[in-house]
Protein backbone atom coordinates (compact mmCIF):
# COMPACT_ATOMS: atom_id res chain seq x y z
CA UNK A 1 0.00 0.00 0.00
CA UNK A 2 1.33 3.72 -1.07
CA UNK A 3 0.94 7.01 0.58
CA UNK A 4 0.78 10.03 -2.04
CA UNK A 5 2.64 13.24 -1.47
CA UNK A 6 0.79 15.74 0.11
CA UNK A 7 1.05 18.60 -2.71
CA UNK A 8 -1.19 16.36 -5.24
CA UNK A 9 -3.79 18.17 -3.17
CA UNK A 10 -3.09 21.17 -5.15
CA UNK A 11 -3.25 18.72 -8.60
CA UNK A 12 -5.72 20.39 -11.22
CA UNK A 13 -3.62 20.63 -14.01
CA UNK A 14 -4.53 21.70 -17.49
CA UNK A 15 -3.24 20.50 -20.70
CA UNK A 16 -0.11 22.30 -22.11
CA UNK A 17 -0.34 24.56 -24.85
CA UNK A 18 -0.41 22.25 -28.32
CA UNK A 19 -1.27 18.98 -26.06
CA UNK A 20 -4.69 17.41 -26.13
CA UNK A 21 -6.18 15.75 -23.99
CA UNK A 22 -9.06 12.88 -23.77
CA UNK A 23 -12.46 14.59 -22.93
CA UNK A 24 -12.97 11.89 -20.50
CA UNK A 25 -9.76 12.75 -18.33
CA UNK A 26 -10.96 14.17 -14.90
CA UNK A 27 -9.35 15.58 -11.65
CA UNK A 28 -11.96 15.34 -8.24
CA UNK A 29 -12.37 16.25 -4.80
CA UNK A 30 -14.81 14.42 -2.88
CA UNK A 31 -15.32 15.73 0.52
CA UNK A 32 -18.51 15.20 3.16
CA UNK A 33 -19.44 15.38 6.66
CA UNK A 34 -22.38 14.56 9.02
CA UNK A 35 -24.53 15.48 12.09
CA UNK A 36 -25.38 11.64 13.07
CA UNK A 37 -27.79 12.88 16.00
CA UNK A 38 -29.98 14.98 13.52
CA UNK A 39 -29.82 12.28 10.47
CA UNK A 40 -28.20 14.65 8.32
CA UNK A 41 -25.24 14.03 6.01
CA UNK A 42 -23.43 16.17 3.54
CA UNK A 43 -21.56 15.56 0.25
CA UNK A 44 -19.77 18.18 -2.02
CA UNK A 45 -17.65 17.52 -5.17
CA UNK A 46 -15.45 19.13 -7.52
CA UNK A 47 -15.03 17.69 -10.89
CA UNK A 48 -12.86 19.10 -13.24
CA UNK A 49 -12.71 18.29 -16.92
CA UNK A 50 -9.43 19.90 -17.99
CA UNK A 51 -10.12 18.89 -21.85
CA UNK A 52 -12.71 21.59 -22.32
CA UNK A 53 -11.83 23.03 -19.48
CA UNK A 54 -14.62 23.85 -17.21
CA UNK A 55 -15.89 22.45 -13.51
CA UNK A 56 -19.31 21.23 -12.13
CA UNK A 57 -20.29 19.77 -9.02
CA UNK A 58 -22.05 21.05 -5.37
CA UNK A 59 -23.37 20.38 -2.61
CA UNK A 60 -26.18 17.98 -1.51
CA UNK A 61 -27.46 18.43 2.14
CA UNK A 62 -30.15 15.83 3.12
CA UNK A 63 -32.05 14.59 6.29
CA UNK A 64 -33.54 11.07 7.30
CA UNK A 65 -34.28 7.62 4.39
CA UNK A 66 -36.67 9.29 2.43
CA UNK A 67 -34.86 11.20 0.20
CA UNK A 68 -35.90 9.12 -3.16
CA UNK A 69 -34.88 12.41 -5.75
CA UNK A 70 -32.49 14.64 -6.08
CA UNK A 71 -34.94 17.27 -5.36
CA UNK A 72 -36.40 15.21 -1.87
CA UNK A 73 -33.00 16.26 -0.35
CA UNK A 74 -32.66 19.80 2.66
CA UNK A 75 -30.62 21.54 0.25
CA UNK A 76 -28.77 20.56 -3.40
CA UNK A 77 -26.69 23.10 -5.39
CA UNK A 78 -25.50 20.85 -8.12
CA UNK A 79 -23.66 22.55 -11.34
CA UNK A 80 -23.08 21.13 -14.24
CA UNK A 81 -20.98 23.45 -16.06
CA UNK A 82 -18.51 26.05 -13.95
CA UNK A 83 -15.46 28.33 -14.92
CA UNK A 84 -12.63 26.49 -14.71
CA UNK A 85 -11.04 27.53 -10.54
CA UNK A 86 -7.53 27.09 -9.96
CA UNK A 87 -6.13 27.26 -6.34
CA UNK A 88 -4.76 30.91 -5.75
CA UNK A 89 -2.84 30.95 -2.06
CA UNK A 90 -4.21 27.44 -1.84
CA UNK A 91 -7.32 28.43 -1.87
CA UNK A 92 -10.16 27.72 -4.90
CA UNK A 93 -13.46 28.80 -5.32
CA UNK A 94 -16.36 27.73 -7.27
CA UNK A 95 -19.34 29.99 -8.83
CA UNK A 96 -22.07 28.13 -7.02
CA UNK A 97 -20.67 29.26 -3.36
CA UNK A 98 -17.77 26.48 -2.62
CA UNK A 99 -14.71 27.56 -1.33
CA UNK A 100 -12.16 24.76 -0.67
CA UNK A 101 -8.77 25.83 1.16
CA UNK A 102 -6.05 23.67 1.26
CA UNK A 103 -4.09 24.98 4.98
CA UNK A 104 -1.82 22.53 4.79
CA UNK A 105 -1.06 19.98 2.24
CA UNK A 106 -2.18 16.34 3.19
CA UNK A 107 -2.91 17.30 6.78
CA UNK A 108 -5.32 19.90 6.45
CA UNK A 109 -8.75 21.57 4.84
CA UNK A 110 -11.35 24.20 4.97
CA UNK A 111 -14.56 24.08 3.04
CA UNK A 112 -17.09 26.17 3.04
CA UNK A 113 -20.89 27.05 1.14
CA UNK A 114 -23.59 30.17 1.07
CA UNK A 115 -26.68 29.33 -0.35
CA UNK A 116 -27.86 32.18 -2.25
CA UNK A 117 -30.74 33.48 -0.05
CA UNK A 118 -28.48 32.67 2.78
CA UNK A 119 -30.77 30.30 4.70
CA UNK A 120 -27.87 27.39 4.42
CA UNK A 121 -24.32 27.62 4.83
CA UNK A 122 -21.47 25.69 6.81
CA UNK A 123 -18.04 26.50 7.51
CA UNK A 124 -15.93 23.40 8.52
CA UNK A 125 -12.28 22.46 9.23
CA UNK A 126 -10.87 18.89 7.87
CA UNK A 127 -8.28 17.63 9.91
CA UNK A 128 -6.10 14.21 8.89
CA UNK A 129 -6.39 11.17 11.18
CA UNK A 130 -4.70 8.91 8.65
CA UNK A 131 -2.09 8.87 6.08
CA UNK A 132 -2.75 10.01 2.69
CA UNK A 133 -3.30 6.21 1.11
CA UNK A 134 -3.12 5.87 -2.95
CA UNK A 135 -5.85 4.49 -4.41
CA UNK A 136 -6.43 4.37 -8.93
CA UNK A 137 -9.39 3.74 -11.22
CA UNK A 138 -12.65 1.87 -9.24
CA UNK A 139 -14.35 0.52 -11.85
CA UNK A 140 -13.82 -2.58 -13.65
CA UNK A 141 -14.66 -1.46 -17.08
CA UNK A 142 -12.31 1.18 -16.78
CA UNK A 143 -9.20 -0.05 -15.36
CA UNK A 144 -6.08 0.13 -17.76
CA UNK A 145 -8.14 2.78 -19.46
CA UNK A 146 -5.81 5.56 -18.30
CA UNK A 147 -3.00 6.56 -20.03
CA UNK A 148 0.28 5.93 -17.80
CA UNK A 149 1.91 8.77 -19.59
CA UNK A 150 0.03 11.07 -18.04
CA UNK A 151 0.62 10.10 -14.30
CA UNK A 152 -2.91 9.35 -13.09
CA UNK A 153 -3.33 8.79 -9.37
CA UNK A 154 -5.74 9.43 -6.73
CA UNK A 155 -5.73 8.96 -2.78
CA UNK A 156 -8.42 8.99 0.16
CA UNK A 157 -7.94 9.90 3.81
CA UNK A 158 -10.43 10.25 6.79
CA UNK A 159 -10.73 13.45 8.22
CA UNK A 160 -12.29 14.70 11.69
CA UNK A 161 -14.54 17.62 10.59
CA UNK A 162 -15.33 20.21 13.22
CA UNK A 163 -17.17 23.68 12.40
CA UNK A 164 -20.65 24.52 11.75
CA UNK A 165 -23.65 24.22 9.51
CA UNK A 166 -27.18 26.23 8.93
CA UNK A 167 -29.49 24.35 6.67
CA UNK A 168 -32.40 25.93 5.75
CA UNK A 169 -32.44 28.22 8.94
CA UNK A 170 -31.56 25.49 11.80
CA UNK A 171 -28.17 25.42 13.25
CA UNK A 172 -25.85 22.69 13.99
CA UNK A 173 -22.54 21.65 15.59
CA UNK A 174 -20.42 19.56 13.15
CA UNK A 175 -18.11 17.21 14.52
CA UNK A 176 -17.91 13.75 12.86
CA UNK A 177 -15.15 11.44 10.90
CA UNK A 178 -15.24 11.48 7.31
CA UNK A 179 -13.41 10.38 4.74
CA UNK A 180 -12.16 12.50 1.37
CA UNK A 181 -10.80 11.18 -1.80
CA UNK A 182 -9.46 12.82 -4.97
CA UNK A 183 -8.40 11.84 -8.07
CA UNK A 184 -6.32 13.25 -11.51
CA UNK A 185 -5.81 12.80 -14.78
CA UNK A 186 -8.20 9.90 -14.68
CA UNK A 187 -10.51 8.75 -17.77
CA UNK A 188 -13.90 8.34 -16.68
CA UNK A 189 -16.01 7.38 -19.92
CA UNK A 190 -19.61 8.42 -19.91
CA UNK A 191 -20.91 6.21 -22.78
CA UNK A 192 -24.24 4.45 -22.16
CA UNK A 193 -23.86 0.76 -21.28
CA UNK A 194 -20.07 1.07 -21.37
CA UNK A 195 -20.00 -0.90 -17.26
CA UNK A 196 -22.22 -3.78 -16.51
CA UNK A 197 -21.66 -4.91 -12.98
CA UNK A 198 -23.35 -5.53 -9.78
CA UNK A 199 -24.12 -2.37 -7.08
CA UNK A 200 -20.71 -1.44 -5.61
CA UNK A 201 -20.60 -0.58 -2.45
CA UNK A 202 -18.24 1.67 -0.70
CA UNK A 203 -17.72 1.36 3.12
CA UNK A 204 -14.97 3.34 4.93
CA UNK A 205 -15.28 2.75 8.59
CA UNK A 206 -13.21 4.64 11.26
CA UNK A 207 -13.55 3.77 14.68
CA UNK A 208 -10.84 5.18 16.21
CA UNK A 209 -6.95 5.69 15.68
CA UNK A 210 -6.84 1.43 16.33
CA UNK A 211 -9.12 0.53 13.78
CA UNK A 212 -9.79 1.74 10.29
CA UNK A 213 -10.98 0.59 7.03
CA UNK A 214 -11.95 1.38 3.33
CA UNK A 215 -13.45 -1.45 0.86
CA UNK A 216 -15.36 -1.08 -2.27
CA UNK A 217 -17.58 -3.97 -3.32
CA UNK A 218 -20.47 -5.44 -4.44
CA UNK A 219 -22.38 -8.55 -2.90
CA UNK A 220 -21.03 -12.12 -3.23
CA UNK A 221 -23.57 -14.36 -5.24
CA UNK A 222 -23.81 -17.11 -2.12
CA UNK A 223 -26.06 -13.90 -0.20
CA UNK A 224 -28.25 -14.16 -2.42
CA UNK A 225 -28.74 -10.64 -3.42
CA UNK A 226 -30.81 -8.57 -5.11
CA UNK A 227 -28.50 -8.64 -8.61
CA UNK A 228 -28.87 -12.00 -8.53
CA UNK A 229 -29.56 -13.77 -12.22
CA UNK A 230 -28.08 -10.23 -13.72
CA UNK A 231 -24.47 -10.75 -13.55
CA UNK A 232 -21.73 -13.51 -13.86
CA UNK A 233 -19.63 -13.29 -11.02
CA UNK A 234 -17.12 -16.02 -10.34
CA UNK A 235 -18.69 -17.40 -6.82
CA UNK A 236 -15.39 -17.79 -5.24
CA UNK A 237 -14.74 -13.94 -5.92
CA UNK A 238 -12.68 -11.89 -5.51
CA UNK A 239 -16.04 -9.34 -4.39
CA UNK A 240 -14.05 -6.08 -3.86
CA UNK A 241 -12.44 -3.62 -6.71
CA UNK A 242 -9.46 -2.04 -5.77
CA UNK A 243 -7.38 -2.19 -3.20
CA UNK A 244 -9.18 -2.41 0.30
CA UNK A 245 -6.85 -1.92 3.37
CA UNK A 246 -7.27 -1.52 7.55
CA UNK A 247 -5.30 0.97 9.16
CA UNK A 248 -4.28 0.46 12.97
CA UNK A 249 -2.19 3.37 14.47
CA UNK A 250 -1.12 4.89 10.96
CA UNK A 251 0.06 1.23 9.70
CA UNK A 252 -1.44 0.00 6.53
CA UNK A 253 -2.45 -3.59 5.67
CA UNK A 254 -4.10 -5.46 2.81
CA UNK A 255 -7.10 -7.12 2.86
CA UNK A 256 -7.16 -10.17 1.37
CA UNK A 257 -11.23 -10.83 1.15
CA UNK A 258 -14.15 -8.79 1.63
CA UNK A 259 -17.69 -10.11 2.15
CA UNK A 260 -20.53 -7.59 2.10
CA UNK A 261 -23.99 -9.11 2.70
CA UNK A 262 -27.42 -6.79 2.45
CA UNK A 263 -29.68 -7.72 4.92
CA UNK A 264 -32.52 -5.09 3.79
CA UNK A 265 -32.91 -2.44 0.52
CA UNK A 266 -35.00 0.34 0.81
CA UNK A 267 -38.22 -0.13 -1.20
CA UNK A 268 -37.41 3.34 -3.53
CA UNK A 269 -34.49 3.90 -3.69
CA UNK A 270 -33.30 0.41 -4.09
CA UNK A 271 -29.71 1.06 -1.84
CA UNK A 272 -28.26 -0.76 1.00
CA UNK A 273 -30.04 0.06 4.34
CA UNK A 274 -28.92 -2.80 6.61
CA UNK A 275 -25.90 -4.84 5.89
CA UNK A 276 -23.16 -7.13 7.22
CA UNK A 277 -19.29 -6.68 6.55
CA UNK A 278 -16.81 -9.23 6.68
CA UNK A 279 -12.86 -8.40 5.62
CA UNK A 280 -10.15 -11.24 5.40
CA UNK A 281 -6.54 -9.78 6.33
CA UNK A 282 -3.90 -11.36 4.46
CA UNK A 283 -2.62 -13.23 7.87
CA UNK A 284 -6.09 -14.62 8.38
CA UNK A 285 -7.69 -12.15 10.80
CA UNK A 286 -10.97 -11.59 10.45
CA UNK A 287 -13.31 -8.13 11.12
CA UNK A 288 -16.74 -8.52 11.35
CA UNK A 289 -19.17 -5.62 11.49
CA UNK A 290 -22.98 -4.84 11.47
CA UNK A 291 -24.69 -1.71 9.93
CA UNK A 292 -27.82 0.38 9.35
CA UNK A 293 -28.44 3.83 7.53
CA UNK A 294 -29.74 6.65 9.49
CA UNK A 295 -29.72 9.02 6.89
CA UNK A 296 -29.45 8.44 2.64
CA UNK A 297 -30.18 10.48 -0.67
CA UNK A 298 -30.36 9.95 -4.44
CA UNK A 299 -27.88 12.87 -5.95
CA UNK A 300 -26.84 13.85 -9.17
CA UNK A 301 -23.05 13.13 -9.44
CA UNK A 302 -22.86 10.83 -12.91
CA UNK A 303 -25.86 11.07 -15.09
CA UNK A 304 -25.38 7.19 -16.67
CA UNK A 305 -24.61 5.97 -12.67
CA UNK A 306 -27.56 5.65 -9.94
CA UNK A 307 -26.23 7.05 -6.83
CA UNK A 308 -27.28 6.73 -3.28
CA UNK A 309 -25.32 8.54 -0.68
CA UNK A 310 -25.98 7.77 2.90
CA UNK A 311 -25.12 8.30 6.86
CA UNK A 312 -24.31 4.85 8.12
CA UNK A 313 -24.20 3.75 12.02
CA UNK A 314 -21.42 0.71 12.73
CA UNK A 315 -20.85 -1.70 15.19
CA UNK A 316 -18.08 -4.04 15.61
CA UNK A 317 -17.45 -6.72 17.53
CA UNK A 318 -16.70 -5.33 20.43
CA UNK A 319 -19.83 -3.48 20.83
CA UNK A 320 -18.42 -0.35 19.82
CA UNK A 321 -20.38 2.59 17.22
CA UNK A 322 -18.94 4.05 14.68
CA UNK A 323 -20.54 6.58 12.19
CA UNK A 324 -19.08 7.05 8.67
CA UNK A 325 -20.88 7.63 4.88
CA UNK A 326 -21.35 4.64 2.72
CA UNK A 327 -21.79 5.11 -0.91
CA UNK A 328 -23.79 2.78 -3.32
CA UNK A 329 -23.66 3.42 -7.56
CA UNK A 330 -25.20 1.01 -10.17
CA UNK A 331 -26.03 1.23 -14.17
CA UNK A 332 -29.00 0.67 -16.21
CA UNK A 333 -29.15 -2.87 -16.39
CA UNK A 334 -29.98 -3.17 -12.72
CA UNK A 335 -31.97 -0.45 -12.02
CA UNK A 336 -34.37 -1.51 -14.88
CA UNK A 337 -34.63 -5.05 -13.45
CA UNK A 338 -35.04 -3.93 -9.79
CA UNK A 339 -37.77 -1.40 -10.77
CA UNK A 340 -39.47 -4.10 -12.73
CA UNK A 341 -39.36 -6.36 -9.93
CA UNK A 342 -40.60 -3.54 -7.52
CA UNK A 343 -43.46 -3.19 -9.55
CA UNK A 344 -44.44 -6.27 -9.52
CA UNK A 345 -44.25 -6.32 -5.63
CA UNK A 346 -46.45 -3.56 -5.73
CA UNK A 347 -49.01 -4.93 -8.55
CA UNK A 348 -49.48 -8.10 -6.21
Amino acid sequence: MRTQAPETDLLIPLPADGETWDPHTVHTHFLGFSVPEAQIGAVVYFRYQPAFPLLGGGVGIYQGTSNVRPLDVEHLNWWNTMPYSQFEDGRLSAANGLTLEVVVPGEELRVRYESRDGRTSFDVTQLGVSPLVARGSLMPALEGGTDPAQLPGGSEQFMHVTGRLTLNGEHHDVDCVSIRDRSWRQLRPEGQGFVDMPPLGWTPLHFGDDLALNAFSFEPPHTDPAWAGLFDVPVDGPFHQGHPYVIRNGEISPIARVERNVLEYHPQTFQAVRQELLTVEEDGRELRFEGRAVASASLPMWHNIAFVDSVFRWQDELGRVAHNSYQECWFDTYQREIKKRADRRVGA
